[in-house]
């Protein structure tokens, strides 16, 4: 069957409701964390690693003031979901410098720059190095900076420096990774995370390997401070295994005994807070009882990955009951019939929709698709950078969503690809979102608020372009969940 081919589509049940508190002036608890991701979906990573771990998260569009923080009175975490991993470094300068600026007077325990777990970065391309060096000097750190990146419930580790990512069952070295060893924006040639970042800082960097992670949490500490004191300014974490995991943790939360604590790295971080918070009393034992979504009719996927494995779900949805739309690339990169091309293309989707058929809009399918190419050489032929490529992308698909929403009252979407998913979001007319329920680890569904009543209470799953199995868009279209 061909992606262009009609098929019998999934039947559904009604659309899970949500309410929204809004009380005007209530004390919240404790905020213990805050993050700002780099981009979407790795931030929907975080906020679900806290929500599974019992701790009320919401996730702002916007850096939120006390009174939006009032709107939510159980909450314990809040994250900022950004865009500075497709940015040059001008534009993070002037992205991150007043996010930091607002997050630091709203009092958190530790305040986490979130950074994808494959590390994706490069000193011309959302530069981690960078988003460190700004994130001491606005929070006036006068110690080194834990970075923590490994997170084994998603398949990554550290080992010695050196950062491990696994795909389809199979973990690869991340210089040798299918997709970040040929990533079309920031390929990955180098594993050892401490050669990498140097090229984006100068700050000295030291490690704590698997083996200065045994022992006592006391013996651990002192290993701590003394890479501290042999003057580094950021400290790599090994990550190998939960119990290694959780010590970091615990090194971590430490160290914001002394004041608001500053930290990079992936969702490890939220995992590795969350193992030592409940080993210590802090957060309760257990799990949260999240309510099954439940299936709808239909979906609409909108995808701007060219991830091997976006590839495959596409294919494995075109050959079980979803309809494949390609979105041309003229269209994106700057046709001058722009607005007649983007009727066409919403005109096709809904009558999709019609027929009673989930749609995806997609971009590209895999890494080897003609129209990565085009889109680069379209953009250089107008004097822009490949780098810009997802916002460009992001933004389309956005306001492709945006309008199919709300011509047709979907009430379920899909966002694939993590810089372009960060833009299409942007262009929702939303400010906030919340974890419904897990779909796959790190890509969870969530409800979005708006002051637009037609857009508040959409269902979002926000998916990275390596997450999830080859059936992740018929789960969402079902409502059930799935691992790696």
């Amino acid at each position: 069957m061909t992606l262009n081919e009609s098929d019998r589509t999934l039947q559904s049940t009604p659309e899970v409701s949500r309410s929204r508190d809004t009380t005007p002036e209530i004390n919240h608890p404790e905020i213990l964390l805050a993050f700002y991701g780099d981009d979407f979906t790795g931030s929907t990573d975080s906020m679900e690693a806290l929500t599974l771990n019992g701790l009320d998260t919401v996730l702002f569009l916007q850096p939120p003031d006390e009174a939006l923080l009032r709107r939510f009175p159980t909450l314990r975490c809040y994250g900022i979901a950004g865009v500075s991993r497709s940015m040059d470094p001008h534009e993070m300068e002037r992205e991150l410098t007043p996010v930091f600026e607002k997050m630091k007077p709203i009092s958190s325990r530790i305040v986490h720059y979130k950074t994808c777990s494959t590390f994706d970065s490069s000193p011309q391309t959302g530069s981690i190095g960078l988003a460190i060096d700004l994130g001491r000097k606005v929070f006036g750190c006068t110690s080194a900076v834990p970075l923590l990146v490994g997170a084994p419930v998603l398949g990554r580790y550290t080992l010695f420096g050196n950062h491990f990512a696994r795909v389809k069952g199979v973990t690869f070295r991340l210089d040798r990774h299918p997709t970040m060893a040929n990533h079309p924006v920031t390929p990955m040639h180098e594993a050892d995370l401490r050669r990498h970042l140097s090229e984006q800082t100068d700050a000295q960097i030291g490690l704590m390997d698997v083996f200065d992670l045994d022992g006592s949490l006391n013996e651990v500490e002192h290993r701590y401070e003394d890479r501290v004191q042999a003057g580094n300014s950021v400290v790599l974490f090994d990550v190998l295994d939960e119990q290694r995991l959780a010590v970091a943790g615990g090194v971590i939360w430490n160290q914001s005994e002394q004041g608001q604590r500053f930290v990079a790295g992936s969702s490890g971080v939220e995992y590795a807070l969350t193992a030592w918070w409940k080993e210590n009393g802090v957060i309760e034992h257990g799990h949260p009882k999240l309510e099954s979504p439940g299936p709808v009719d239909q979906i609409a996927v909108f995808s701007g990955s060219c991830s091997p494995v976006t590839q495959s779900q596409i294919q494995w949805a075109a050959d079980n009951g979803f309809q494949a739309l390609r979105v041309p690339v003229g269209w994106i990169a700057g046709e001058s019939q722009r607005e007649q091309v983007h009727q066409a293309v919403l005109e096709q989707a809904k009558a999709i929709l019609d027929c009673g058929q989930s749609v995806i809009l997609y971009t590209a399918l895999g890494p080897d698709d003609r129209s990565i190419l085009q889109v680069q050489q379209a953009l250089s032929s107008q004097g822009q950078l490949a780098s810009k490529t997802g916002e460009i992308i992001g933004k389309a698909l956005g306001h492709l969503a945006r309008a199919l929403v709300q011509s047709t009252g979907l009430r379920r979407i899909v966002m694939a690809g993590g810089d372009t998913s960060s833009y299409a979001s942007r262009q929702l007319g939303i400010y906030g979102l919340r974890m419904h329920s897990p779909i796959a680890p790190g890509s969870p569904l969530c409800v979005a608020y708006s002051e637009n009543p037609r857009l508040d209470g959409l269902q979002i799953a926000l998916k990275g372009g390596q997450v999830g199995k080859e059936d992740y868009f018929t789960r969402v279209l079902c409502g059930t969940s799935s691992g790696l």
